[in-house]
C-alpha cells in the first residue's frame, strides 16, 4: 500500500491518493497516470494567515519576491487588431471618376484595442490628401440693406466660381442661402408696412426674414445664377445680424442643403456683427436654441421661438457635420471675426471688399488655407481613457502635446502620419467595451476604435461554481481563491453577511481576549481577520490576529534590516553571515585578517567583521597599529616635516608618500594632546636639517592615524611688526629732536628779547650846538 501526496494546481492544494500494487512496476505506472492531469511538485500555500484574498494581486517583482513561482503568475498584456485597413487613394486627376464614399484618405479605418490598465497602446495613422477630391460650397449671404451692392457682384459668382474651382476639382457643387434677422421686435419692425418693405418708400425689398435655403446644392453654376439673380435686399433696424441661426439650420438640415459626404465649405458673407445666445431676450425668446432642423418651405419657420445659438453649440455642429467655414467679411468687423475663428476649428476669414468684387479670390484663398492643413479630433472618452498625440509632418518635423494633433503646409498627394497612444488607467463601472472615433476635422472619414479593458485573468474563466473548496458550493473557486455567493463572505464563503458583525465571531479576532480587533491593523470577517493593506505594496500585516508585518523590524544604516535579511512578523530574518537583531553583525572574518594572515593580528577578536584588539598598545582595523612602541617617532619624522614646514627629504614627494595620516596644528607645544587622553600617543623630539628642534605626537584614533604639531612662526606677522616697529621709533626720534629744536629756539629768542631790553644810548654834549632858549 502506498500513499502519494500530489499537488493539483487548480486547485492549490495537496490530494492523497492510496493505492494497492504487486510490484513497483505498476507502481510507476500509477504514478505516470496521475502525472498526466497533476504537476508532481512540492507547493507552500501563497498567502500568509491573515493576509486577504486580494494579495494574491501585486507587481511582478513583489509576487516573485514572495516565492510565487513565475510559472503561476498571470500577466496579461494589451493588444490591437486592424479590423479594416483601405489604403489611402493614389488617384490623380483626369483619371476615371470615382464616388466620394470610394475615395480614401486616411488608414486604417477601424481597430479593436485590448486595454490593460496602465500599458499604453499605440496605433499608427495615415492620412494622405487625395487629388481631385469633390467639393459642396454653400454661400450664405446677408441680404441686409448695407448688402444691397454686395448681391450684384454674386448674382455672377456660379458660373464664375465653377470656371475657378475646376482647376481644384472636376466634381463642384454649389447653394446660396441668405439670412436677415429674427422677424421679432426690437431687431425688425413690425408695424404692417414695415413688414411688406422694410426699406424707405422709394426703395422696393422683400419682407425681413430669418434664414431662407434658396438653392440647394448643384452643379449646374447658371442655376445659380439665375435664382441669386431673382433675389432682393431686406432691412432690420439693429446693427447685428441673427446669422448663427441660419448657420445653425445649414449645418443640421443636411437633407435641406443637399450635404455629400466630401469637403464641405460654409462662406458666411456679411459687412455687420453678429447676435449670440442670450440676445434673444431683447424680443422676449428665452428657450434655448435646440440645435435642430426647422426648415419649412425652405424657410426658418422657429426664429421667433428659439434663442440664438451659443458659439459652443456651433462649433459642436460644425464639427459634427465636417463643416469648414470661411467667414467673407468687410475690413471693420475683421477683429471680431478673427477671434471668432480662433473659438471654430476649421475656418478662415477673407476680408470682403466693399462691394464683394473679390470673393471668387477670397473663396479660393480660404480653401488652400483650411485644406493644407488636418487636424486630428476625437471624440468624448470613456471614464479613465487618456489619449495623447505625436505628429510626423512634412519635411521630417515631429510635434508633440497639442500640437501633435496637426499638420500644417500639405499639398495634394502628400502624406502624413500620427502616433497615437491610448491608456486606460482602470476598469470601466459597468465593464463592458466602449468605442472612440478619430477623425481629421473638415472631413467626412474616421478612425473607429474599439476598446476592450482586461479587468480579469484568465484563469477566472476556469473557475468552477459551487465548488466544495468554498465551503459546501458557497462561491466559485477561481484563480486560487472564492468568489463568494451574493449574501455569503469570508475566505471560503463560509459566513452570510448577517452574521459578519456579531460579538461571537468577533471574539475570535481579539489577541489574549484583549479589546482590539484584529490588533487594529484589519477587519473581523466571518470570525477571521482579514488584514487591511498598506500604501506601500511592499509592506503588509499577517498573522491570525494581524499581529505582524514585514516593516517594523529593527533598522541599521537606515534599513530594514540593515539590508541583509528580511522582516517576518517584526523580527529579522538574516541573511546567511548575518546575525544580530538588525542583521548587522557580519560573521565573515576576512576583513579582520591583518598582512599576517591572522586574525586580528593575534591580538584581537573578530567581531560582527571588526576587530575588537585585546592588547591596548594595538589599534586599527586589524590591530596592527601600535602608537607607543619605540621607533614611531623615527618611522614618521620625515613625513611630519614635509606636512608641517614643508622641508626634509620629503618635500618633494610628500602629497604622493605622506596623505596616510590626518594632521593637527596646534598654536604651541603645551596644547599637544597628553597622555590622559581616551586613546594612547607618543610624544615625539625630532632634530630637523637645520639643527633645530620640532615636536608632535603621534595616535591612533578611530582607526586613523592623527599627528599633532604646533604650527610653525607666522613670517608676515613677525615682518610686519619689526617694520611698523622701525617706523614709529623713527618717528618718535623725529618728534624728539623737532622738540628739543622748538625748546632750544625758544630759548634764543628769550635771550635775545631780554638784551634788547637792557640796551642803553649815552647822551654827549656838542659844543658847536646853542640853545636858542
Amino acid at each position: 500500500k502506498y500513499q502519494i501526496n500530489i499537488y493539483n494546481p487548480f486547485y492549490y492544494g495537496f490530494v492523497l491518493f492510496t493505492a494497492s500494487s504487486t510490484s513497483l512496476k505498476n507502481l510507476t505506472c500509477l504514478i505516470h497516470i496521475i502525472q498526466a492531469a497533476f504537476i508532481c511538485t512540492p507547493h507552500q500555500e501563497f498567502l500568509k494567515q491573515g493576509e486577504p484574498t486580494s494579495a494574491r494581486c501585486d507587481e511582478l517583482e513583489s509576487l516573485m519576491k514572495r516565492g510565487c513561482d513565475a510559472a503561476r503568475i498571470e500577466n496579461p498584456h494589451g493588444s490591437q487588431r486592424i479590423l479594416k485597413n483601405k489604403a489611402v487613394t493614389n488617384r490623380k486627376k483626369g483619371a476615371e471618376k470615382l464616388r466620394p464614399e470610394d475615395i480614401t484618405q486616411i488608414q486604417p479605418q477601424k481597430l479593436s484595442l485590448n486595454l490593460r490598465s496602465g500599458e499604453p497602446q499605440n496605433i499608427k495613422l495615415r492620412f494622405k490628401r487625395a487629388e481631385d477630391y469633390p467639393i459642396d460650397l454653400y454661400y450664405l449671404m446677408d441680404l441686409s440693406y448695407s448688402m444691397k451692392d454686395d448681391l450684384e457682384n454674386v448674382k455672377n459668382l456660379g458660373t464664375s466660381l465653377m470656371k475657378e474651382m475646376s482647376k481644384i476639382t472636376s466634381d463642384f457643387r454649389i447653394g446660396f442661402g441668405s439670412f436677415v434677422e429674427k422677424t421679432v421686435m426690437p431687431y425688425i419692425s413690425t408695424t404692417p408696412a414695415k413688414l411688406l418693405n422694410p426699406c424707405t418708400v422709394d426703395q422696393n425689398c422683400t419682407s425681413p426674414f430669418s434664414y431662407k435655403n434658396v438653392l440647394k446644392l448643384t452643379s449646374n453654376g447658371h442655376q445659380f445664377n439665375s435664382l441669386v439673380g431673382k433675389q432682393q435686399i431686406s432691412g432690420n433696424l439693429d446693427s447685428p445680424e441673427g446669422g448663427f441661426d441660419a448657420i445653425m439650420q445649414v449645418a443640421v438640415c443636411g437633407e435641406h442643403i443637399g450635404w455629400r459626404n466630401v469637403t464641405r465649405l460654409l462662406v458666411f458673407s456679411t459687412d455687420a456683427g453678429f447676435h449670440f445666445a442670450g440676445d434673444g431676450k431683447l424680443g422676449g425668446i428665452v428657450l434655448p436654441n435646440d440645435g435642430r432642423c426647422h426648415l419649412e418651405n425652405n424657410m426658418y419657420t422657429m426664429s421667433h421661438y428659439y434663442d440664438y445659438p451659443s458659439i459652443a453649440h456651433l462649433v459642436q455642429k460644425l464639427s459634427e457635420n465636417n463643416i469648414q467655414t470661411i467667414f467673407a467679411v468687410t475690413e471693420e468687423f475683421q477683429p471680431v471675426y478673427k477671434e471668432l475663428k480662433n473659438l471654430i476649428p476649421k475656418s478662415a476669414v477673407g476680408t470682403l471688399s466693399a462691394n464683394s468684387s473679390n470673393v471668387i479670390n477670397l473663396i479660393v484663398d480660404a480653401y488652400n488655407s483650411l485644406s493644407s492643413e488636418v487636424i486630428l479630433e476625437n471624440s468624448k472618452l470613456p471614464e479613465g481613457v487618456t489619449i495623447t498625440y505625436q505628429s510626423h509632418c512634412k519635411n521630417g518635423v515631429v510635434n508633440e502635446g497639442e500640437s501633435g494633433r496637426k499638420c500644417s503646409n500639405i499639398s495634394i498627394g502628400d502624406e502624413v502620419s500620427f502616433n497615437i497612444n491610448i491608456t486606460a488607467q482602470g476598469c470601466p463601472k459597468q465593464d463592458k467595451p466602449e468605442s472612440i472615433k478619430i477623425k481629421p476635422l473638415g472631413f467626412t472619414e474616421e478612425v473607429e476604435i474599439l476598446l476592450n479593458f482586461i479587468c480579469e485573468c484568465d484563469c477566472h474563466k476556469q473557475g468552477i461554481k459551487n465548488s466544495d473548496m468554498c465551503h459546501n458550493g458557497n462561491g466559485t473557486f477561481e484563480c486560487g481563491a472564492c468568489r463568494c455567493n451574493k449574501g455569503r463572505v469570508g475566505r471560503q464563503c463560509e459566513c452570510r453577511k448577517d452574521e459578519v458583525s456579531t460579538e461571537d465571531l468577533d471574539k475570535n479576532c481579539r489577541k489574549d481576549n484583549g479589546t482590539d480587533i484584529c490588533s487594529n491593523n484589519g477587519e473581523c470577517v466571518c470570525g477571521t481577520c482579514e488584514c487591511k493593506k498598506r500604501d506601500n505594496p511592499e509592506e503588509r500585516y499577517s498573522g491570525k490576529f494581524c499581529e505582524c508585518d514585514n516593516f517594523n523590524c529593527d533598522r541599521s544604516n537606515n534599513k530594514l534590516c540593515g539590508g541583509h535579511g528580511r522582516c517576518e512578523c517584526r523580527v529579522c530574518i538574516c541573511d546567511a553571515n548575518y546575525t544580530g537583531s538588525a542583521c548587522d553583525c557580519s560573521l565573515d572574518t576576512s576583513t579582520c585578517l591583518a598582512s599576517n594572515k591572522q586574525i586580528c593580528n593575534g591580538r584581537g577578536n573578530c567581531e560582527c567583521g571588526t576587530c575588537r584588539c585585546t592588547d591596548p598598545k594595538f589599534q586599527g582595523p586589524t590591530c596592527e597599529i601600535c602608537p607607543t612602541c619605540p621607533g614611531v617617532c623615527t618611522e614618521h619624522k620625515e613625513c611630519v616635516q614635509c606636512r608641517a614646514f614643508g622641508t626634509g627629504e620629503k618635500k618633494d614627494t610628500c602629497e604622493r608618500d605622506c596623505s596616510y595620516f590626518n594632521l593637527i596644528k596646534v598654536k604651541d607645544r603645551d596644547k599637544l594632546p597628553q597622555p590622559v587622553q581616551a586613546f594612547p600617543l607618543m610624544h615625539c623630539k625630532e632634530r630637523d636639517a637645520n639643527d633645530c628642534w620640532f615636536y608632535y605626537t603621534y595616535a591612533v584614533n578611530n582607526t586613523e592615524k592623527e599627528v599633532h604639531c604646533p604650527a610653525g612662526p607666522d613670517i608676515i606677522p613677525i615682518v610686519a611688526g619689526v617694520v611698523t616697529g622701525i617706523v614709529l621709533i623713527g618717528l618718535a626720534l623725529l618728534l624728539i629732536w623737532k622738540l628739543l629744536m622748538i625748546i632750544h629756539d625758544r630759548r634764543e629768542f628769550a635771550k635775545f628779547e631780554k638784551e634788547k631790553m637792557n640796551a642803553k644810548w649815552d647822551t654827549v654834549y656838542n659844543a658847536h650846538f646853542k640853545s636858542l632858549f
